[in-house]
């Protein structure tokens, strides 16, 4: 199926043509697109402890982050408001994020907005990730340069290309909608104040997932062997590591042991763990347990925007948690709104009163 998101690409032919490949700019990609908050909504959001956000001004060659909470009324020339995982707190940012359904939702992350002033940006920089810049209000000049061994710029407060030479220059309108892969070097300019959201891909690093699989490991039982020496005798090298020391590390970490259910088991809770500043909101007036299943039996549920549900094989992961995967829970986690069976109302309860999902 041909996508106007994608400039009459299916998903297949992007995937093919352009991921992780080259940039694809599509014009008037959303047409009639504006922005997904106010600048109002934006500074009100940029305020609040639960949101992560940054303002970015540039004097002369120097760069400024402050980090949030903030209170922003308004922008200065050359500054910038960033403001992370709107799609948390706003149902339009989200109805965007669920745009790109072409995509795995592992892989989909937040959408981040920048209100920028005239001449505002975050300076030239490169992602280790996918992410697709939609225009809303105002217009923007996106530099772009191939891939490359980069030259950062030092004691800088963000992580700037000290020697960028663009190879194209794309001037953005609201509704363009700019694919850029990992690894391109990019830098947008506000030509007006405007507002650009950036649908960022997750692309977890390898050290990332090995420190966090450690925790998972440790949180299963990992051997909890003391070392003892008894037999000790006087050392001849005090500084020398003694060998039974080593015999015993080498030992205990030969014990360590996993397999590919648990790689699943962690990897589902990983991706569906909220990030730490996350924060559910149960319902004000929760419905008695018997009330809130006779409503089930009539309407679906809707997940939480914050909620993450993924599901592999047997299983399926809500926010962390672990359980066996039923048809029904599956489509709630494809469709993100499904109806579930009265089986499943003491598990929809739970939730319910936990704020991750809601009754239609």
């Amino acid at each position: 199926m041909k996508l106007a998101l994608l400039g009459g690409l299916s998903a297949r032919q992007f995937l093919r043509r352009y991921w992780q490949k080259r940039p694809l700019l599509v014009r008037g990609a959303l047409p009639g697109f504006r922005g997904v908050a106010s600048r109002a909504q934006l500074a009100a959001l940029a305020g609040r402890p639960d949101v992560e956000s940054r303002l970015v001004r540039r004097r002369g060659g120097r760069w400024h982050v402050v980090h949030g909470p903030l209170e922003c009324t308004g922008l200065a020339r050359n500054a910038t408001l960033l403001v992370s995982g709107v799609n948390l707190h706003r149902a339009a940012a989200d109805a965007l994020l669920r745009r790109f359904h072409f995509l795995p939702q592992a892989r989909l992350d937040d959408v981040m907005v920048s209100w920028a002033g005239t001449g505002g940006g975050v300076g030239p920089h490169v992602d280790s990730y996918d992410v697709f810049l939609v225009q809303g209000a105002g217009r923007r000049v996106w530099r772009l340069q191939r891939p490359r061994a980069w030259r950062m710029v030092e004691g800088a407060p963000l992580r700037l290309i000290a020697d960028f030479a663009p190879d194209e220059e794309f001037l953005v309108e609201p509704g363009d909608v700019l694919y850029v892969p990992p690894g391109w070097g990019h830098d947008g300019v506000a030509l007006e104040e405007c507002q650009t959201c950036s649908v960022g891909l997750r692309a977890p690093l390898g050290e990332e997932l090995a420190a966090a699989f450690l925790d998972f490991l440790h949180e299963r039982g990992l051997p909890r062997a003391r070392y003892r020496d008894p037999g000790l005798r006087p050392a001849r090298h005090s500084a020398q590591i003694p060998a039974a020391m080593f015999a015993h590390a080498a030992g205990v970490l030969a014990r360590i042991r996993w397999t590919r259910r648990d790689v699943g088991e962690f990897l589902g809770r990983y991706l569906t763990t909220p990030k730490p500043h996350v924060v559910f909101f149960p319902p004000r007036r929760p419905l008695p347990r018997a009330a809130f299943a006779r409503r089930l039996r009539r309407a679906p549920v809707a997940l939480d925007r914050r909620s993450l549900m993924l599901y592999r094989g047997a299983q399926v992961y809500l926010n962390g948690e672990a359980l066996v995967a039923r048809p029904a829970l599956r489509a709630l986690a494809d469709r993100r709104s499904a109806r579930l069976p009265s089986s499943l109302a003491e598990t929809a309860y739970g939730w319910y009163l936990s704020g991750y999902l809601h009754l239609e």
